[in-house]
């Protein structure tokens, strides 16, 4: 039985990793913060009483500041994999705390790969690097695109990203970089714009709010589902040789255009109820993002499966439902189409 390790578990992307290798016969184990509140209701629906025989999924207390503790952990483990997405993960934030930005986004990953150097042990090491290196760099962007970034957030993983090539290289570790462009899907945390969009939708539906507060809405990205961007993640570990791929769809698409989709499917229209707030836009701004995956397509034979608009529709779905609202469902019969099982509850550790 393979052995994964995830930081970032609770996460979006971690949560649906965690679904994907359980649901390959993995044992995996997931590295979460201490805090006074439980903050795993990602993955709550997977996880089982650790008294349970046979369980395999296995959470541990860390951090990514506490190097000591990231060397025990791996040593203690030894993972044949290690999927690294935990980070300071929201680009507007980073420029009000850049120093911990830096710390947790930049240097956790170098805490990670001299843990995996020390230890001595044979893994293959997955680095969640970002679309937001590319800055403003011309698009669309591949793995040749030079990186400028625009953001505390963006540099720190442009750092994480050649730590990553330079422990692959000096060390001959397994590693490699995703360099995932904009994932979205119903677990994504509330303040990111795709989400806040969809949920305050949601709200004004049901008559909790009036208005919605968003910054640029000219800024335009590649947006996929998420579930489509965690099995690339796992495609890159298992390959011959490690590389760094791009992954994205290929489509680019403004933040007014998301807003337009989502409350045309409420049949809505957003010109009543959207408000733009200053305090929502950054002191330097990436205004165009837009992926070349044709490599990924080429060696990992990984392609995006929900189009921009489906994309909409599954969220503005999930969030009226979790409002408590009765709607269409559109979203959950395109997953159906398509040949999708990321639905609540659907993985069985037995």
């Amino acid at each position: 039985m393979k052995k994964a390790l995830i930081s970032g578990i609770t996460g979006q992307d971690g949560s649906y990793l965690a679904e994907f290798l359980l649901s390959k016969g993995y044992l995996v184990h997931g590295l979460i913060r201490r805090a006074s509140t439980f903050n795993t209701s990602r993955i709550d629906h997977i996880y089982k009483d650790p008294h349970i025989r046979s369980v395999r999924l296995h959470l541990h207390y860390g951090d990514l500041s506490d190097s000591s503790q990231l060397t025990n952990l791996i040593y203690n483990i030894k993972p044949d994999e290690i999927y690294h997405l935990g980070a300071q993960s929201h680009v507007r934030v980073s420029f009000d705390i850049p120093e911990y930005t830096g710390d947790i986004t930049g240097l956790g990953t170098t805490r990670i790969l001299e843990a995996v150097r020390r230890s001595g042990i044979k893994t293959r090491y997955y680095q969640a690097s970002s679309s937001e290196m590319f800055g403003d760099a011309p698009a669309p962007q591949d793995e040749d695109t030079p990186f400028r970034p625009r953001s505390p957030y963006a540099a720190a993983k442009v750092y994480a990203y050649w730590m990553v090539n330079n422990y692959r290289e000096g060390y001959n570790i397994f590693a490699c970089n995703g360099i995932l462009f904009n994932h979205e899907s119903s677990r994504r945390g509330e303040t990111f714009v795709t989400r806040k969009i969809t949920r305050g939708l949601a709200r004004i539906i049901a008559g909790k709010d009036k208005k919605l507060y968003l910054g640029n809405l000219e800024a335009k990205r590649d947006w996929g589902y998420a579930p489509d961007y965690v099995e690339a993640m796992w495609l890159m570990l298992q390959q011959d040789k490690p590389c760094d791929y791009v992954i994205g769809t290929g489509e680019t698409h403004s933040v007014k255009e998301f807003l337009e989709e989502a409350f045309c499917y409420a049949k809505l229209d957003y010109n009543k109820y959207i408000e733009i707030d200053s305090r929502y836009f950054r002191p330097t701004e990436v205004e165009l993002l837009l992926a070349d995956a044709s490599k990924a397509r080429k060696e990992l034979g990984w392609s995006s499966r929900i189009t921009f608009k489906e994309l909409v529709k599954i969220m503005v779905d999930s969030d009226m439902e979790l409002a408590g609202l009765d709607f269409p469902g559109e979203g959950k019969k395109i997953l159906k189409t398509k040949g999708i099982d990321w639905t609540e509850n659907y993985i069985t550790q037995e």
